[in-house]
């Protein structure tokens, strides 16, 4: 299935709604503010003309700054591959599904017990991921917990960008770690500014502390990151009932109060620097105020973050395909697939967590990338919709055949086999009702189908190496562990 669909026939908000919430927004920057605990921050607020009250850390952005500087943001972002045929242009309602989060534990493909991730789960994932057609980026899925910290960041990118071509994001640790990366990069790419113009990594930076608190740590990272000139996705994840309000609009407004104060900041620091939209909105469970991400109100949230930024025209970064379900199981397939089909219709931009999340995203699964890859395939074919012209009315051929034929030897046929429907990678079709053909069909099957399929591609599948000559000065320059 082709990429960067139009979407958008979904929209939770009407447009009267997604006003409301907009100014809603507006008049908590200006009243409220954010807290802002960072000398450097608090100066580049000031010096822009808002309201920075030091002593309390607090900065109130009146709506004319908010809307000056929401206008220098790019309306459109092209995150690169480092092959041409993975690049995505974000805007308006292109959908792009991919990978996300920062799991701690992996079902080992192997023993299929879970165990603590590691660099070689990251190099791994990203070769299964270049593999499987319907995932479109690659956004770093675990953390590699084998490695000391401080080289964290370099290694899990290495791991990623040398076993895919597809986009690779990621988290820095440090402001130190942004510029390893960058330079990292660079060399691969053949200089700094090739890399500007051809981005093919790029950042998430969980600046916000919800409600309405800019990290200092983070923020510096923050800095860094734009001042190096390298896409960044705003990550804001307030709890509904928690760290926002209880109500789906009371979050969502919180929320945009959020990235659009982030949003200013970047084009602050520099006008123009690429910067996505990134809500990812959630619900706190009010009986044990535990993290809650595989119920409907999830998808609805998270489909309207992009209206939220389609409003405001600048692309966005959400999130689809969380399940609480511990395991690879029923549960995770209609949790998963409620979100992901809600992002994609609603026209998200870079939907992330769409493959391979388990357990509200502590846990990452290889069997489990391939199983969502197939309900991927199956959401972008629902934004497709239904082709309707000449050649696919095909009336000349109804009249060929008449009345009592049969269309099976056709040409039209023959061209139109393989596109029209999706054909599944693990899903059997068979009409037989054999005991046998019965049992194959059963959900520990598929689950086991889906494994062999990852442990094939995964020991198989031929990706685009990094040159030698590369590899050896990026080892020179950087301790590279893998």
């Amino acid at each position: 299935m082709e990429m960067g669909l139009i979407g958008g026939q979904y929209k939770p908000l009407s447009q009267d709604k997604v006003g409301r919430i907009h100014g809603s927004a507006l008049r908590i920057l200006e009243e409220v503010g954010v807290k802002v605990d960072l000398a450097d921050a608090l100066e580049i607020f000031s010096d822009a003309g808002a309201n920075v009250d030091v002593e309390n850390k607090r900065v109130r952005i009146p709506t004319r700054i908010v809307e000056k500087y929401l206008g220098s943001a790019p309306s459109t972002v092209i995150l690169c591959g480092r092959e041409p045929q993975n690049n995505l242009v974000l805007e308006n309602t292109r959908v792009y599904m991919g990978t996300g989060g920062a799991a701690l534990k992996v079902i080992d493909p192997d023993s299929g017990e879970k165990r603590p991730s590691n660099l070689e789960d990251i190099a791994k994932m990203a070769k299964l991921v270049d593999g499987l057609e319907n995932i479109h980026f690659f956004t770093i899925p675990c953390t590699a917990q084998d490695i000391p910290h401080d080289k964290v960041s370099i290694n899990e990118f290495y791991a990623a960008i040398s076993n895919t071509s597809k986009h690779v994001m990621g988290p820095a640790h440090s402001p130190q770690d942004v510029n390893n990366v960058i330079d990292m990069a660079g060399i691969i790419c053949g200089g700094q500014e090739k890399l500007k113009e051809q981005p093919f990594i790029s950042f998430v930076a969980s600046w916000m502390v919800s409600p309405l608190t800019f990290d200092p740590e983070v923020t510096k990272i923050l800095i860094e990151i734009v001042r190096g000139g390298i896409p960044v996705a705003l990550s804001s994840a307030p709890m509904a009932g928690a760290t926002s309000p209880i109500t789906m609009a009371g979050t969502l407004t919180q929320l945009h109060a959020e990235e659009m104060a982030g949003i200013v900041f970047t084009q602050l620091i520099k006008p123009g620097a690429p910067v996505l939209y990134g809500g990812i909105p959630g619900m706190a469970d009010m009986y044990d105020l535990s993290y809650r991400a595989g119920g409907v109100e999830f998808g609805f949230m998270n489909a309207a973050i992009s209206q939220l930024a389609t409003y405001i025209d600048i692309p966005n970064y959400c999130s689809a395909g969380i399940t609480e379900a511990k395991i690879p199981s029923m549960q995770a397939i209609y949790e998963k697939t409620f979100s992901i089909c809600q992002c994609a219709l609603a026209g998200a931009n870079y939907v992330h967590h769409a493959a391979g999340v388990l357990e509200s995203i502590l846990t990452v699964g290889y069997g489990q990338f391939v199983i969502d890859n197939e309900i991927i395939g199956m959401a972008m074919k629902m934004v497709k919709g239904i082709e309707v012209d000449a050649d696919t009315l095909a009336i000349d051929l109804i009249n060929e055949v008449g009345p009592g034929g049969n269309f099976f030897s056709t040409r039209h046929t023959r061209k139109y086999l393989r596109s029209e429907y999706l054909e599944p990678m693990l899903m059997p079709r068979s009409t037989r009702t054999s005991p046998e053909t019965l049992q194959e069909q059963q959900p520990l099957q598929i689950l086991h189908y889906a494994r062999e399929k990852a442990r094939e591609i995964v020991e198989g599948h031929e990706t685009l190496a990094i040159p030698q000559e590369i590899d050896k000065r990026i080892r020179k320059r950087h301790r590279i562990l893998l």
